[in-house]
């Protein structure tokens, strides 16, 4: 089979591709031909190094295709069944514990840039029905963090407004999953034509945060000065004072992303005085997955997905990712 190992300590440069024999199922795994995976911003930081890894480790945390065996034991899947990977493998639901976030594929195991799999079946849900693999492989890690964020620990509900920052693949499932759920959406960009992509996609309001460097307020003034209720924020420390400023009192943000650096300075006054809570989010539980992908069968959700590479070609697809040019989702096709 063909895989991807990285050698430590990291970089584009260090992706090879290389071919190994096929595992076989061990009781209680599942076999799967994996036929997707889609990046995220936490590939990218074991690509590059940033989060480091073993030498050699096969990359990716998003994987799809379809089971080809199954070990002892294993009664939930069939040969046939189309899955996609589990962020957490470890946590089947209810909330994070260390140990449940012990293990995560293309990180602390190996991933899913490879042609074959085999990990314990608790690894894979079902996939959503009439997707493809594609489609699946963009759900682990960017699905359901706006699931988690949004739905979960936000609690959105008909008529609430939510602000989504930019048009990474977070972001735009959160548009789709405010859109399903009767909300209305502000949403950001620094660009003219993403900003059109968006309101085609659903958004109510557009606002363009390089035209507007006050664009926290602007949303605020846009729901007539009450404030949003929600804020999916994946910016981090460059963009959480404006995230604030947009806030309705007793307002949430999803605290998600760190796009802009690790380390920001906080208006505490403007958190408490204004009641804002703060949710952090990491991924998201096994059964997260399974109660978005009903949701998105029942609403007919479908992702956006801006490019697709094949696997030899994971360092270019990373540089892609890595412009900023992309509207939705850069995948791999195994």
């Amino acid at each position: 089979m063909k895989l991807i190992r990285l050698s430590a300590p990291g970089g584009l440069d260090r992706l090879e591709l290389t071919e190994e024999d096929r595992p076989e199922p061990q009781p209680g795994e599942v076999l799967v031909r994996i036929r997707a995976s889609s990046l995220n911003f936490h590939d990218v930081m074991v690509a590059l190094g940033r989060i480091p890894c073993a030498d050699g480790r096969v990359p990716m945390t998003d994987g799809a295709g379809e089971v080809i065996a199954v070990g002892d034991g294993v009664d939930a899947f069939k040969v046939g069944d189309r899955v996609v990977s589990t962020f957490y493998p470890d946590w089947p639901d209810g909330e994070a514990t260390p140990a449940a976030k012990r293990v995560i594929p293309g990180e602390t195991v190996d991933g899913y840039a490879r042609e074959y799999a085999c990990m314990p079946a608790r690894a894979f849900t079902k996939a959503p029905a009439g997707y493809t693999h594609v489609e699946a492989a963009t759900l682990t890690c960017a699905g359901v963090t706006a699931w988690r964020g949004l739905v979960v620990c936000g609690r959105v509900k008909p008529g609430d407004t939510v602000l989504i920052l930019g048009t990474g693949g977070v972001s735009l499932f959160a548009l789709q999953f405010a859109k399903a759920a009767g909300a209305r959406v502000i949403a950001t960009s620094s660009s003219e034509e993403k900003l059109e992509k968006l309101q085609r996609l659903g958004a109510d309001e557009v606002v363009n945060y390089r035209a507007t460097p006050d664009w926290g307020q602007k949303a605020k003034d846009l729901t007539d000065g009450r404030g949003v209720d929600h804020v999916i924020e994946v910016g981090g420390p460059g963009t959480l004072a404006q995230s604030i400023a947009a806030c309705r009192t007793g307002g949430h943000i999803a605290l998600i992303g760190v796009v802009t650096g690790f380390v920001a300075e906080v208006a505490i006054p403007a958190l408490f005085s204004n009641q804002i809570r703060v949710s952090g989010i990491s991924i998201g539980a096994r059964a997260d997955q399974e109660d978005m992908i009903r949701a998105i069968e029942a609403n007919r959700l479908k992702p956006v997905i801006d490019r697709r590479f094949p696997l030899p070609e994971i360092a270019a697809a990373f540089a892609y990712y890595e412009s900023q040019k992309h509207f939705g989702k850069v995948c791999l096709e195994l």
